[in-house]
């Protein structure tokens, strides 16, 4: 069933306890008949509820009940009768003149306006004073948690620290070199391979380039059906790429790799163009690290 405002207006009043008699019969008949209202009703003092537990009682003054005695004894006391004076003489009649009566206003839809009006801003107080409730009691769960009831105290908040220990540093990994030289000459090029990532840096040293043309690396491996190109060796002094990592280690170590001259990029067809100019063997010049033993505890 769809409701209007006023249906959950008067379901918030009733939560309030701001209805009078009749229209708390009325909202309580509407319970009986009806889950949903109901429903309504109880959300209402679900979130009305709080205000209960965040203002506590308080005692009027003696002078209140008092003043409440008095009221109720001038009210019960028995008032002499009210005499009027007669009225005078009615004058003549005049002669009746018919005017056309202003049409009927229905107030109906006035009065009700009124009174949806008026619960609104009922409702809007009580939402109004929860809202400063809530606030004070988020103030307290920050500043102040044991001013709080024992239910409304928040609960303790366990954060876990990760705490990472430092890795041990790498050990030192194999370093591997080649002089790349021509027949009777000294060395043209100097190849150095790490032997952890296999990647590879070409020093140039005496080579000299023609005009026109271009350096270009390749591997050489019996274990390869052809030579394999490694790219184009850079004008600058050094040319570093990680090409190797896409071949075994066995196949690097054991490899020979040559220099040929191409044209400028490179060849074209993947395949050395030349015989090598430059060649060499990559020769271990750093072992390994072995690796370390764990730390045994110290005996006592």
């Amino acid at each position: 069933m769809a409701y209007t405002e006023d249906h959950i207006a008067l379901a918030a009043e009733y939560a309030l306890g701001t209805l009078d008699a009749d229209e708390r019969a009325q909202v309580e008949t509407m319970m009986a008949v009806d889950k949903e209202f109901t429903a309504i009703v109880q959300a209402w003092e679900f979130r009305l509820g709080a205000l209960n537990q965040m203002v506590g009682s308080v005692e009027p003054r003696p002078i209140v009940w008092e003043n409440v005695r008095s009221a109720i004894g001038q009210a019960a006391a028995p008032q002499e009768p009210l005499v009027l004076p007669e009225p005078p003489p009615a004058p003549p009649a005049e002669p009746e003149v018919v005017v056309a009566a202003d049409p009927v206003v229905d107030t109906g839809n006035v009065i009700r306006l009124e009174g949806g009006v008026k619960r609104w801003r009922n409702v809007a107080s009580a939402v109004g004073a929860l809202a400063a409730a809530l606030a004070a009691m988020l103030a307290l769960e920050v500043y102040a948690p044991d001013a709080l009831p024992g239910a409304l105290r928040p609960a303790p908040r366990i954060q876990t620290v990760e705490v990472k220990t430092p890795s041990a540093p790498l050990a030192p990994s194999a370093q591997y070199v080649a002089l790349l030289q021509g027949q009777g000459g000294g060395p043209a090029f100097i190849l150095t391979v790490d032997g952890a990532t296999r990647n590879f840096t070409v020093r140039k040293v005496g080579a000299t380039p023609e005009p026109g043309k271009s350096f270009e690396l390749w591997l050489i491996s019996d274990k390869l059906p052809r030579p394999r190109s490694l790219g184009v060796i850079g004008a600058g002094d050094f040319t570093a790429r990680p090409v190797l990592a896409s071949f075994d280690a066995e196949v690097v170590n054991a490899a020979t790799y040559a220099v040929t001259v191409e044209q400028v990029g490179g060849s074209p067809n993947g395949q050395p163009t030349s015989s090598p100019v430059f060649s060499g063997k990559l020769i271990e010049t750093v072992p390994p690290s072995p690796p370390q033993a764990p730390a045994q505890p110290a005996k006592k």
